[in-house]
């Protein structure tokens, strides 16, 4: 799951600019009759890891990106993740983006 987000142009872009409270973000899609320009507010904990996270993958040399901050958060928002058992990934990718979408 994170390795497909993190191969997600939009998200990345949109997270880079995410980091910086104030930011104004234009959003044009094809389904929108005009573009949206939304006023960004300071990114929560879970945002912010994210984007650490991403941007850790993308820019590392060494290969191995572990998500521990990442995975804190997550635990954070939904408890489920404690414990380091098996989990879907599919509801590690809902818990992660509905974390996020809260913190907007």
């Amino acid at each position: 799951v994170l390795q497909n987000l993190s191969q997600t142009p939009v998200l990345r872009e949109l997270l880079k600019e995410a980091k910086m409270p104030g930011t104004t973000v234009k959003i044009d899609s094809p389904e929108l009759s005009e573009p949206q320009l939304i006023k960004l507010d300071q990114p929560g904990p879970l945002t912010l890891a994210m984007c650490q996270f991403l941007t850790e993958m993308q820019e590392t040399k060494k290969g191995v990106v572990t998500p521990k901050e990442l995975f804190s958060q997550v635990c954070k928002k939904a408890i489920r993740f404690k414990g380091y058992q098996q989990q879907d990934s599919h509801e590690l990718l809902r818990y992660l983006l509905d974390g996020m979408r809260a913190e907007e």
